[in-house]
């Protein structure tokens, strides 16, 4: 622990930040971590929103709350990046993992709550997992060392250590209940494994072999690079399957193995397990390494390979590629122990002319017969939930055409089979719901009755969400609106508690009140509160927020949510500094593009990670302003990429020009990732705005080759519109100030810390206005609150420098 300690308090103790302006040194300096003024402070300690998870009778409600921020020594801890994953070595966990730090019990007919007792005082639960019964309570508890599990008794409300075996949490927490409730099943550290020792002299080169053989790669992140990884892999990832029982019983099943996928039959008979095989990959992460797929008994005993699949290093790059061979497999939900899995027809590439493009199979136990057919599908196999065998659905979707079909099965082969619906999955406005399930002797099957089905859905429409519990009639497509959410609130139902009463979990807010659990009769609409969370930012109670619309000079309408400091008046005041923060999204309709989202009821929890911490020190913010890429027909979105992005820019700006509360001259715009590539595209090729903040993003598209984001095409497909597509080859159109911000150890496909730091080069080496600060130990996104704080600072002290105090 001391040396721990010694490394973090070095690395916390500065930053490094680039600098190139007329005013400032060119050579990176050090500077203490900063802090922002208090009440974004505030604003950042706030806490977080809590959690809660449904009793399987629906009578009691698991209340999960979270720590704030961790601060920069958690982060510090040792992590190890393999095969795309990152782990903390020292207990066996996802590294940098959330966990629950409090939880308590509250009965739903009555509302009183229970405080658990027993649990340990550093609660830092990775998982926590109801027993089908509903009388337990399984946590994952994370300690310095190891993940313990422990056991709740619900009708005593006490906690106690289940078993000393330590877990092995390196996929996260897995429980896996059976479905009687005596125990559960869940991976467990593997003794007698010896440590690898890094070679201090290589025994030769790392080499790698491509002959002929097309295999393309979207850009990867924290890959296997040698074969001290591989063996570092085998070791952190290797684990034993594990039964608990509650009755003290405690058998370790099968053979040490890297394990990462673990399901028990309905009828608690088999297991289906995944398991990785060699050979391993240095170009791919560990979900296309070799898998095979087999069912145990219930001593661990084979009985059954379902597949094996090879290496799949060589898919291609097209978003509905898949592997070939049987893939998703799982169990049919209603039956005993009964696999379902889907195969594609088209040798899983999507260039390939198919009518029926994947087929899907179900085989029962004892896995002796041929499989039967259950359906074919022109499009990608999405997933499969029955209510019994004769009514189960399976849902396909195409991404090229964003088209999604639902099918109603009989898994008996009695019936024919019946198109549910069809639609554009783009298409929120006339979205009709995800089914509601129940749970039925410790399965979760798709609640029907008479026919008809429960459905639940955000409720899109052009005055924002409104979610909504309908009935939809299965044989006649009709739906029947039982309850649709009214203002002044956003209420939104989480779990069916009662069909024959009606009666669902919700979860609902107001623009001053934070989300609350409720239960809602929906024949009496009544409503009965479970939860009373105070509001976490009182000092924000001031500021507005309102859903505009606008349009762009094209006619497709567009929103964005603005916020405003707290007593402001335009007509007194005057128009404002504005900050717009964007995320650009790819369309194949307009009509799909101008669709609104979000809701004017919804809290107004004021974030930090966004820009509406700014409306307390006197901006004004439109924040998720929609940036739609469109691309009609046969036309690809990116073809116009920048013609739209502009034309975006300009409407957004005007939309605040037009209420009288942005002055034109002193706009900024920022985003995080592709809305990082946004802001510096916007500005190479426009002079809109400002200036710029661009967070974690990916400037030169040659170095993501294989496609980025969205986009399909390689570089050798098209490598102008990778060029023109890339502001670093536009840096030194770049003529406002651009302030970058990056962490040191970003995980996401495509954005290394080197495009920040290659952009800042060359617009410094153009004699631009940029600043590029690389954030120690952080991801993609940052956690550490004395990150979170000094971003904070940077970019309000940038804007009040180039924006709010622009000449």
């Amino acid at each position: 622990m001391q040396s721990f300690f010694k490394v973090a308090t070095l690395c916390a103790a500065t930053l490094t930040v680039g600098l190139a302006s007329s005013l400032s040194a060119a050579n990176p300096v050090k500077i203490d971590y900063q802090e922002p003024a208090q009440e974004i402070i505030d604003i950042v300690d706030a806490a977080p929103s809590p959690g809660g998870s449904l009793s399987p009778d629906g009578s009691l409600l698991l209340v999960t709350g979270y720590p704030a921020l961790p601060d920069i020594y958690d982060l510090a801890a040792e992590e190890i990046k393999l095969a795309g994953r990152r782990i903390n070595p020292a207990n066996y966990t996802v590294s940098q993992a959330r966990y629950i730090s409090d939880v308590k019990l509250v009965d739903v007919a009555s509302g009183d709550s229970r405080v658990i007792s027993g649990l340990p005082d550093d609660l830092k639960a990775l998982g926590a997992a109801w027993s089908p019964d509903g009388n337990y309570i399984a946590v994952a508890q994370q300690e310095l060392d190891q993940v313990q599990l422990w056991l709740v008794d619900v009708r005593k409300a006490e906690a106690s250590l289940w078993s000393s075996t330590p877990l092995n949490a390196v996929w996260g927490a897995r429980l896996e209940w059976r479905h009687d409730s005596a125990g559960l099943y869940s991976y467990t550290v593997a003794s007698g494994l010896t440590k690898p020792e890094a070679a201090v002299v290589p025994s030769g080169p790392v080499i790698t072999e491509s002959r002929g053989r097309t295999a393309p790669g979207r850009t990867y992140q924290d890959l296997l690079q040698n074969k001290y990884d591989e063996s570092l892999f085998d070791y952190y990832f290797t684990s034993r399957v594990t039964y608990f029982g509650l009755n003290g019983d405690e058998r370790v099943l099968g053979e040490p193995a890297i394990y990462n996928g673990l399901s028990l039959s309905p009828n608690d008979e088999f297991l289906l397990t995944s398991v990785i095989e060699r050979p391993y990959s240095y170009a791919v992460p560990h979900y296309r390494f070799p898998q095979t797929t087999r069912v145990w008994n219930q001593q661990g005993e084979v009985v059954y390979t379902v597949v094996e699949q090879p290496l799949a290093d060589n898919l291609p790059i097209a978003f509905d590629a898949v592997v070939q061979g049987r893939r998703d497999v799982s169990w049919r939900n209603d039956a005993d122990a009964t696999l379902v899995w889907a195969q594609a027809t088209d040798q899983g590439d999507p260039a390939v002319e198919a009518e029926i493009r994947d087929q899907v199979f179900q085989q029962a136990a004892p896995f002796t017969e041929e499989p039967q057919k259950l359906a074919d599908l022109t499009k990608r196999y999405g997933r499969l939930l029955a209510a019994d065998a004769e009514h189960v659905l399976i849902w396909e979707r195409w991404w090229a055409d964003r088209d999604e079909k639902l099918w109603l099965v009989d898994a008996t082969g009695q019936r024919e089979t019946q198109l549910v619906w069809e639609r554009s999955w783009e298409d929120r406005y006339n979205d009709p719901g995800t089914p509601f399930t129940v749970q039925e002797d410790g399965r979760r099957l798709l609640y029907l009755d008479d026919g008809a089905m429960l459905l639940s859905g955000n409720g899109a429409s052009a005055e924002g969400d409104r979610p909504f519990i309908d009935r939809y009639t299965l044989s006649t497509g009709e739906a029947e609106r039982l309850w649709r959410s009214e203002a002044p609130y956003y209420e939104s139902p989480r779990a069916l508690l009662d069909p024959t009463e009606l009666t669902f979990l919700t979860q609902r807010e107001g623009v001053n009140d934070p989300a609350d659990f409720f239960v809602r009769d929906v024949d009496d609409n009544n409503l009965v509160a479970l939860t009373d969370t105070p509001h976490p930012m009182p000092h924000t109670l001031g500021i507005t927020r309102e859903l505009i619309t606008y349009e762009r000079e094209d006619g497709l309408a567009m929103s964005a949510e603005m916020y405003l400091p707290a007593g402001y008046n335009p007509e007194t005041d005057g128009p404002l500094p504005t900050i717009v923060w964007a995320y650009p999204r790819e369309y194949k309709s307009s009509a799909a593009a101008a669709q609104i989202s979000g809701s004017p009821y919804e809290f107004v929890r004021i974030s930090y990670w966004a820009p509406q911490y700014l409306a307390t020190q006197g901006y004004a913010v439109l924040d998720s302003a929609t940036m739609p890429i469109v691309g009609e027909g046969d036309a690809k979105p990116n073809d116009t990429f920048i013609e739209q992005l502009v034309m975006n820019g300009k409407a957004a700006i005007k939309a605040g020009v037009d209420r009288g509360v942005t002055d034109p001259a002193r706009v900024a715009l920022g985003g995080h990732s592709y809305g990082a590539f946004m802001t510096a595209n916007m500005l190479a090729h426009s002079d809109l705005f400002t200036a710029g903040i661009a967070r974690s993003g990916a400037y030169n598209r040659s170095l993501t080759p294989f496609g980025f984001q969205r986009e399909e095409r390689t570089v050798w497909d098209d490598p102008d519109l990778y060029v023109q597509m890339s502001p670093f080859f536009h840096a030194h159109k770049i003529n406002e100030p651009l302030l970058m911000i990056h962490g040191a150890n970003d995980n996401n496909s495509g954005t290394f810390p080197m495009q920040s730091e290659r952009l800042y080069q060359a617009v410094k080496g153009l004699g631009g206005t940029t600043r590029l600060v690389m954030l120690p130990f952080e991801s993609h996104g940052y956690r550490a609150r004395e990150s979170v704080l000094h971003m904070l600072w940077e970019q309000t002290n940038w804007l009040d420098e180039f924006v709010k105090n622009a000449e």
